[in-house]
């Protein structure tokens, strides 16, 4: 039986499943908390944006920020990606999993000084700059290396992607990007500075986004810009078009990111811009649904008001219930043959706040195991040490194949970076 929305996700003879691994085998070897992710799902979330490209001069860019485990990002590479990162760190990641810098955008609107050098170095394909004081301090950071930099300016569209306000990025009252009004007067300038080179222009309006029409009103949005930066004698190779796309957690329909490019290429070629170069940048769409929160029933705590079931993972293991009220499907990895209760499932944290999901019907006693759909983007990604719990391990499924990807956090190496005066 499979999940809606979790296609390598499924229940044989009773047992949840991952590819083709019982998901209590990974618990029983690996532990719990723990986070699973199938590389043939990744893949497979992948094949839709290069089937819709294909034919076009094109870069996918994984948005590593929603997982940047090396193993995660070594699939991508192997399948020819490249990668939008946000700092320093994720640049050597990148490395580190042997991704192409000439593949890499660099987005952030908070880019140090040291970060711009490193990434020069590097040779980064492009640095996506977010405002007019980043093109004066990224123009002298290049001249001192004597070299330019190539640059796309992102710009905001002031557009609603309709989504939650923490991860609307396109709106006026954002953060990110250059205004549309102040675009063109910003690119007159990044044509003036000797340090830099323009290349292209990048929109992104926000993440989990389940509407196509957000996407076409950013591309109509964009497209004046670039006429108009065109006609003022400026030439602009690429478009970044951004990611965002949504994914399935429970009842959502974003559309298919085929259908959605169609979309997106057929207004970009009706505007006489088909010549151009398309960049993506997609990343829970492609890791969101590949991964699994795995974590073990610790109590059934009956209370006044409400019944709890507290398990073993947290909200330092996984913060979007908590910060955003995120709705993530819970189920069993073992059916049983009972009627289900209602319950809060909780985890150990002294904060009330510390929730996985609310109001959930589950037939389990204490020792049984629980799967947290959904869970391969912002999971660890945005996992902690609060409450000096060591972070997850990490395994990659394959088939019946299974690889640890990353150890689990022994406590002492919660503290190993910290030093204690001398003795009073």
């Amino acid at each position: 039986m499979k999940l809606p929305g979790h296609p390598d996700v499924a229940y044989r003879d009773g047992q949840l499943h991952l590819d083709d691994l019982p998901l209590r085998e990974l618990a029983a070897r690996f532990g719990t908390p723990l986070y699973a992710y199938s590389r043939r799902a990744m893949l497979a979330a992948l094949a839709p944006y290069q089937r819709a490209l294909a034919g076009r001069e094109h870069l996918i860019c994984y948005a590593m920020k929603a997982n940047s485990n090396l193993a995660v990002l070594q699939t991508f590479a192997q399948a020819g990606c490249g990668f939008d990162i946000v700092s320093g760190g994720e640049l050597e990641r990148v490395l580190a999993a042997g991704g192409d810098a000439r593949k890499v955008v660099f987005s952030g609107l908070g880019k140090t000084r040291a970060e711009m050098a490193r990434a020069l170095e590097a040779g980064v394909r492009c640095f996506n700059v977010e405002s007019e004081p980043e093109l004066e301090v990224l123009a002298e950071v290049a001249r001192a290396h004597g070299t330019r930099a190539p640059v796309s300016l992102r710009v905001n569209p002031d557009v609603d992607a309709k989504t939650h306000p923490y991860i609307s990025t396109g709106l006026k009252g954002n953060k990110f990007g250059v205004a549309h009004d102040r675009a063109l007067h910003a690119y007159r300038r990044a044509a003036e500075l000797p340090g830099l080179e323009v290349v292209g222009i990048d929109c992104h309006i926000g993440s989990q986004i389940t509407e196509s029409d957000p996407y076409l009103d950013a591309i109509d949005r964009v497209l004046d810009l670039v006429e108009a930066i065109e006609s003022q004698g400026l030439r602009l190779h690429h478009l970044d078009l951004g990611g965002g796309l949504g994914i399935t957690y429970t009842d959502e329909a974003p559309p298919a990111a085929d259908a959605l490019i169609a979309r997106m290429l057929e207004r970009i070629d009706a505007r006489g811009h088909g010549h151009r170069e398309i960049v993506l940048e997609p990343g829970r769409s492609l890791v969101g649904n590949a991964g699994v929160l795995l974590t073990e029933v610790l109590y059934l705590k009956s209370g006044e008001a409400k019944n709890f079931c507290v398990v073993d993972a947290a909200m330092n293991d996984l913060m979007r219930p908590a910060m955003y009220e995120a709705t993530m499907a819970i189920v069993p990895a073992t059916l049983r043959d009972a009627a289900p209760s209602t319950y809060d499932v909780v985890g150990p944290i002294c904060e009330s706040g510390d929730w996985l999901g609310r109001d959930r019907a589950l037939a389990v006693q204490a020792g049984d195991l629980l799967a947290v759909l959904s869970a391969g983007a912002y999971g660890m990604s945005m996992a902690s040490n609060y409450n000096s719990r060591g972070r997850a391990a990490e395994v990659l499924v394959d088939g019946d194949q299974a690889w640890l990807i990353r150890d689990r956090e022994d406590p002492r190496a919660l503290f190993a970076g910290e030093h204690l005066p001398p003795a009073r």
